[in-house]
């Protein structure tokens, strides 16, 4: 699309205006074998729905197209062209227009920095309207937000850190005490849930407290797959209802009363189910109404990630 000729201070010449849109040419193509030019997405668009020439209805297509000679680009850079910025009076070549918008003090889209005291970059043309103290409150609950975010990010860290200790630790004690068929269980489980994926719940509020059957049972396949050791998968299913959830979890009361407890749960999904395993080993850090022998299973509607 061409300038508006209003813009210009002198009259056009005839060869500058674009018969498509009647513009003053703007970043104009030629079609080679008649020589008419064009502005570049006037030709374009217009090539898009047929390929002949506007004027003379040549035959073209779109790659055929070619830069106009040097002459009519040096016509088109002396022309004088007012700023297009509401309450700018400025007057500059048609090849610096571009560099003038930049840096225009009434371009609406430019950035500056506010000057009444809280220092914030804002655009120009939202000035009039900033508010240092709503603008401030607003960046300072956006840092809030961020700090809470890493708070919580720090707590996950601590409590995988105790995980890993306490890894060690077994690990240690099996080095210099004979195994025994139960330290073979808890071995086998913490190899097992170091294997699963970190969880991360974004809404507690999803959590199935009653799961049906069959919702129980897609579960238990994909702990099996998981590689969950055979002799605690029982008493995980069995732990997927509240009925034998610990007391912090056995009711809705008690859950709503300990939902500041639950981000410092160690969870790992079960495969890419929306479930977790919350095992015993994992969160010895948590207390002893908020978890269970060997763990439990808490299958959620969404929000686990």
């Amino acid at each position: 699309m061409g300038f508006d000729t209003q813009r210009f201070l002198n009259a056009i010449d005839e060869e500058l205006i674009c018969s498509i849109c009647g513009g003053v040419l703007q970043d104009p193509l030629q079609i080679p074998s008649c020589e008419h030019v064009f502005c570049r997405t006037c030709i374009e668009e217009w090539l898009s729905q047929t390929q002949t020439c506007p004027i003379d209805r040549t035959p073209i297509e779109i790659n055929q197209l070619k830069l106009v000679p040097r002459i009519i680009k040096n016509l088109l850079n002396h022309l004088e062209i007012k700023c297009e910025n509401e309450g700018c009076t400025t007057t500059v070549k048609l090849d610096v227009l571009a560099n003038h918008l930049v840096d225009c003090e009434y371009n609406k889209e430019q950035s500056i920095q506010c000057e009444n005291g809280c220092g914030m970059v804002i655009s120009n043309g939202n000035h009039r309207n900033h508010n240092c103290v709503q603008a401030l409150n607003s960046e300072l609950n956006s840092v809030k937000h961020e700090l809470e975010k890493y708070r919580h990010d720090v707590e996950f860290y601590k409590t995988e850190i105790s995980t890993l200790q306490e890894f060690i630790r077994v690990s240690r004690a099996n080095s210099t005490v004979s195994d025994s068929f139960e330290d073979g269980e808890h071995d086998a489980t913490l190899r097992w849930s170091t294997n699963l994926q970190l969880a991360r719940i974004t809404y507690w509020g999803g959590m199935i407290s009653t799961p049906n059957i069959i919702l129980q049972n897609t579960i238990k396949d994909a702990l099996l797959e998981s590689g969950c050791p055979i002799n605690i998968i029982d008493d995980l299913m069995k732990n997927a209802h509240e009925q034998y959830w610990p007391q912090g979890l056995s009711t809705l009361e008690t859950r709503q009363l300990n939902r500041q407890h639950y981000e410092s749960y160690v969870c790992r999904r079960i495969s890419n189910e929306q479930a977790i395993v919350v095992l015993s080993c994992d969160n010895r850090h948590m207390n002893q109404s908020m978890i269970s022998e060997p763990g439990i299973v808490i299958i959620f509607s969404h929000g686990v990630k």
